[in-house]
């Protein structure tokens, strides 16, 4: 931690990527990488934005599904993926003190999943496949209007993506548990069940405290990642049997009688699919918080078994939660409405209220605070979700579901929000933190750009996730594109807030490329002189 804080507060050197790690080096890939991504998200809105303004004559109504089928995937998949692999790749070895198990496939995590968002964002834009994210049964499949080879090919690059998760899933779980070579032997078991939240949930029912043999971000990296593993092998599942369909229609085969439940498919596909929307992205962002609560602060976690036990119980939350997707679904089971869609989702706003104000009572024991980069963009992210997860609150409701399903009010105040605001400035907040450790006390080249890509990417986050919010109490449907401009008035004012955020992260990534310089980026990608190989027992 001294480190950590010295890095922060000290003076700052040049950045010199000759004497990196290899690990410093595969983080600031994933980070540059998720970062280039977040750009093409970024301007693929914009074009989204425009659009709902006046359509586009260049673009054709094929085009503009096609980029609205790729824009959220590329933004989870090739930014958030990129960035949040690459930042706890490098934070478990280091906060648990010994090397990560493997390099080499950390490498190539990275590389499944800068190759495969490539692959299927370029299989969107070339052929136009449209199905939308959601994937539904048979929409994927249907080849009238979706050609099979793009969707083999989009397919294809969804794979890869899964792929590189699944080997980030080992690579984590490795780490925790092994034992380096010329080690003491580490007790693995005891090592895993303090990762998923054990020892935390045993403390809160015994006098005599137990040990924590991990810290508690380690223990929501590793809750986080058993979603991740979740996740992948259901989505990989899910592109195998699409995959299948556009590969028997390539070769003159037709699939399209083959018995496939339509609702049992689409619980599968939103379970799998909502273990990152409602799983994933709260455990890994309430883990976040915690460390750079305790790296902002240099204290301790304010009540940390009830932070650990809350995180566990989030991850059995995370898997029963589903069912708000389908709420309007009149074949949906109304039991999963009730207890999946309505009962399980408002204890959400439990845990993730704990973790709130967990984070909140910490920084407030630590006061007076410098306001640091960070510290402002972990209060930002804080207020992201504290606007979006009662948005969501909202919507799981059977009466209300009726009104806001499907309109412009799920995806501006629920997922942008929670995204843009929430997830969004949190790894912010991260990348500040981490950049002076990443590049060994490399100095920010503005501190005035910082500054303007805090304010300008707050307001537009959320002033783009609130009008789009208003026009969808107007009656603005999502996935539709309306040519006479009804809503213009709410969707100018949602392009200006949307300009606000491309502004605000062209000025991020100029600062960000100023501070190592082109050499220094280009470094980054090279093997690491400094130590080419770290002592793992998977080579």
């Amino acid at each position: 931690m001294s480190f950590i804080n010295t890095l922060m507060n000290g003076e700052q050197a040049a950045f010199k990527p000759d004497t990196q790690t290899s690990m410093q080096k595969i983080a600031l890939r994933f980070v540059v990488v998720g970062l280039i991504y977040y750009g093409f998200a970024v301007i693929e809105g914009m074009i989204m934005r425009i659009y709902q303004i006046e359509p586009i004559p260049a673009i054709p109504p094929d085009q503009f599904f096609g980029i609205m089928t790729a824009h959220p995937l590329v933004g989870i998949f090739g930014s958030t993926y990129s960035i949040v692999f690459g930042a706890f790749l490098f934070l478990v070895p280091f906060l648990m003190k010994k090397p990560i198990w493997s390099v080499k496939m950390a490498n190539w995590s990275f590389l499944m999943i800068a190759i495969g968002t490539m692959v299927f964002w370029l299989a969107g834009f070339i052929t136009h496949y449209a199905p939308l994210y959601t994937l539904y049964w048979p929409l994927p499949a249907d080849f009238d209007q979706f050609g099979p080879v793009g969707g083999a090919i989009f397919i294809t690059g969804i794979a890869l993506v899964m792929v590189g998760a699944v080997l980030f899933v080992i690579n984590i779980f490795k780490t925790i548990m092994y034992t380096p070579e010329g080690w003491e032997k580490q007790p693995a078991g005891a090592l895993l069940g303090s990762a998923l939240g054990v020892s935390g949930l045993k403390n809160l029912f015994k006098k005599r405290k137990e040990e924590h043999l991990v810290s508690l971000p380690v223990a929501a990296i590793a809750r986080g990642t058993v979603d991740v593993a979740l996740n992948s092998g259901i989505i990989l599942f899910t592109g195998v049997l699409i995959l299948v369909y556009m590969v028997a229609a390539i070769f003159g085969h037709s699939l399209e009688h083959s018995a496939i439940d339509a609702l049992l498919y689409k619980n599968w596909f939103w379970w799998g699919l909502d273990l990152v929307a409602d799983g994933l992205v709260l455990i890994f962002v309430a883990g976040t918080w915690y460390l750079l609560a305790s790296l902002i602060t240099g204290k301790k976690i304010f009540m940390e078994n009830i932070a650990r036990a809350a995180l566990l119980l989030e991850l059995v939350v995370s898997w029963t939660v589903w069912s708000h997707h389908l709420m309007s679904d009149q074949a949906q089971p109304g039991f999963l409405k009730v207890f999946s869609g309505e009962m399980v989702t408002a204890f959400e706003l439990i845990t993730q209220g704990l973790a709130f104000f967990i984070v909140l009572a910490t920084l407030w024991s630590a006061r007076p605070l410098k306001m640091t980069n960070p510290l402002k963009f972990l209060l930002g992210g804080l207020l992201g979700f504290a606007l979006a997860v009662p948005a969501g609150i909202m919507q799981a409701d059977l009466g209300l579901n009726r009104i806001l399903h499907n309109t412009q009010w799920i995806i501006g105040p629920h997922v942008h929000v929670a995204i843009l605001v929430g997830l969004t400035m949190t790894l912010y907040s991260a990348i500040y933190i981490l950049f002076p450790i990443l590049t060994n006390g490399g100095k920010l080249y503005s501190q005035k750009l910082a500054n303007f890509h805090f304010w300008a990417h707050l307001i537009g986050g959320i002033g783009m996730g609130a009008f789009m919010g208003m026009a969808g109490l107007k009656g603005m449907l999502r996935r539709t594109i309306y040519f006479e401009g009804e809503f213009n008035i709410y969707m100018i004012l949602a392009g200006i807030c949307g300009a606000l955020l491309l502004f605000a992260f062209l000025a991020f990534f100029y600062n960000i490329v100023m501070s190592v310089g082109v050499n220094g980026v280009l470094g980054i990608f090279k093997p690491s002189k400094f130590e080419t190989r770290e002592a793992t027992p998977a080579e």
